[in-house]
């Protein structure tokens, strides 16, 4: 990959890009404010000149509710071969794209999970990605060499990528994204009505509950209404635990032992699923499953390396379930490690040697910590 357009210089926008400047990719900058842009500019993230003729990839950072008619104005002006989002809705600017009249082969929808509380580019950092999940969400029109595309860019931002359904994403995301922004904000908006007494006396606890509250207002209210079944969906699951909890603590001093003893059973179930459900996330230590194993490639410094391979595991019948970048090897090699089902990873190591690929079959024990720095041949 050689060049890259992104439209959208917040926060989200800017960690691309500088991610990208980092690997020795050429990245062009566009906003609605000037000022933006120039600012990503200043920081070193890109340059606000257009390019000279089609980029490779155009990553649109914008709300989900301008994804469709951005798209189709990139569409028209030919802006790129290959198109993506940064929106944490999928579905809805689908919706949008089919009626925008934009051409939805050239286009994966994307959604890199890393945040930050700051908005705009001064909080752009070109380490936002790393080790982080990244969603991609192909629909059935989808071009295949644009889905090796965005798997690139997700690559050399150091990012994990993700596949998954459209639809199946927006309910995913409501439950383990936008649910808990709101609900700590709705927490957050007691505060409002607190005593400074009560402020005073403020514990960890509740700077925990209600560290995500907040954000860009305008933004999150473009998110609910975009995603807003599947969150409503999530918070009814919510409001029914919370009803249960609030009748088991109006119901605890009761005078009948048989109605204490069943709202201390509501409560104790509710304490139980709650620490299970922590655990589970806890525990969780982003590296990829036993189903899988790791071919570990080494990668030639020549242009376009990444996506041939990408595209070679895939005629070959393989399903890469994660990338990761491991550090470079003797010039002229850098090495790649691919996670692949376990039960085609040899045969799948076979067929990449024959087809000239120097690939070593290892097991499946990887960290974020392996990321590293892609030689700058790669990202051409």
């Amino acid at each position: 990959m050689k060049a890259v357009s992104v439209i959208g210089t917040g926060a989200v926008g800017t960690s691309v890009a500088l991610a990208l400047t980092r690997r020795g990719i050429t990245v062009h900058l566009e906003d609605l404010s000037a000022t933006a842009a120039r600012t990503a500019e200043a920081m070193g993230a890109g340059s606000v000149h257009a390019p000279d003729g089609r980029v490779d990839l155009a990553l649109i950072a914008v709300p989900p509710a301008h994804t469709g008619a951005v798209l189709a104005d990139a569409q028209r002006r030919g802006l790129a071969r290959a198109y993506t989002d940064a929106a944490s809705v999928k579905a809805r600017p689908y919706a949008e794209i089919r009626s925008a009249g934009a051409d939805p082969s050239t286009f994966i929808g994307g959604h890199p999970l890393a945040a930050t509380e700051r908005s705009g580019p001064l909080a752009g950092r070109a380490d936002l990605f790393e080790g982080r999940p990244w969603i991609l969400t192909p629909s059935a029109h989808t071009d295949q060499a644009v889905l090796n595309r965005a798997l690139e860019l997700v690559t050399l931002c150091a990012g994990v990528p993700v596949i998954m359904d459209a639809a199946l994403h927006d309910r995913t995301i409501a439950l383990t994204s936008h649910a808990p922004h709101l609900i700590s904000t709705l927490m957050a908006a007691q505060l409002a009505r607190a005593t400074e007494a009560d402020i005073r006396v403020a514990g960890q606890g509740l700077r925990n509950v209600t560290s995500i509250a907040g954000g860009d207002r305008a933004l999150w209210r473009d998110i609910h209404e975009a995603n807003a079944d599947a969150l409503a969906d999530v918070l009814d699951t919510f409001a029914a635990d919370l009803n249960v909890a609030v009748n088991a603590l109006r119901t605890l001093g009761d005078s009948d032992p048989v109605v204490r003893e069943r709202a201390e059973a509501g409560l104790d179930t509710l304490l139980r699923h709650g620490a299970r459900g922590r655990d589970r996330v806890a525990s969780r230590s982003g590296a990829p499953s036993a189903e899988v194993a790791r071919l570990s490639v080494a990668v030639p410094e020549q242009p376009g390396t990444l996506a041939r391979l990408f595209t070679a595991v895939d005629e070959l019948g393989g399903r890469i379930e994660d990338v990761r970048l491991e550090q470079a090897g003797e010039p002229p090699y850098g090495r790649v490690s691919l996670f692949v089902r376990g039960t085609s990873a040899a045969e799948l190591s076979r067929l990449l040697t024959v087809d000239g690929w120097a690939v070593t079959l290892a097991p499946a024990t990887a960290s974020a910590a392996e990321h590293a720095a892609v030689p700058a041949a790669l990202n051409s």
